[in-house]
């Protein structure tokens, strides 16, 4: 799936390498944003264990583990669709990240629309949600451009950083769903 500029597509056990150095470096500009890593988890061999679950998950139906690439195909961030809940529920929750080399170019925006563009359609989901850090401003601004509202506050939600968390709770629903 692409879109000016901006494709998305699963990710595959090929892309470790690739994964691998773009988790190095880009450390210090996730850090804010993610639970704290473990050194094990910039090697290879972490990857690789973390991509084969999220294969598992995908393979289950609980998950979709997209990568970000420019319509050159240089993997440039994710955009993961999880915790996929069938029933009455029908939603998903979406996160997304892009390299700190590749950021205000739009590919957050287009990666993200099309990812919710995939629940929607592909996996015909009635919602999508998404949660931000207060002061993540930027991606608050990703979310509400495609579409997002926001609906709550979650009190320490997330242990980012070392640190319980607030996060600001963000959701869309499918127009076509009924």
């Amino acid at each position: 799936m692409s879109g000016a500029g901006t494709a998305i597509r699963l990710l595959t056990l090929d892309d470790v390498p690739e994964l691998t150095d773009l988790e190095l470096t880009n450390r210090e500009h996730l850090r804010p944003w993610e639970p704290a890593r473990t050194p094990e988890y910039f090697t290879a061999s972490g990857q690789r264990h973390r991509l084969e679950v999220a294969l598992r998950e995908h393979d289950a139906g609980r998950a979709v583990p997209f990568g970000i690439t420019t319509d050159a195909g240089e993997l440039i961030g994710r955009v993961t669709l999880s915790g996929v809940v069938r029933g009455a529920l029908q939603s998903c929750a979406m996160g997304y990240w892009i390299a700190a080399d590749h950021l205000r170019r739009g590919h957050a925006v287009r990666a993200a629309a099309l990812a919710v563009e995939h629940a929607f359609t592909d996996l015909e989901l009635h919602r999508v949600q998404a949660e931000t850090l207060p002061e993540n401003v930027a991606s608050q601004a990703v979310l509400t451009r495609i579409g997002f509202t926001q609906y709550g506050l979650a009190p320490k939600y997330l242990r980012i950083d070392g640190v319980w968390r607030d996060f600001l709770m963000f959701q869309r629903i499918n127009p076509e769903a009924d």
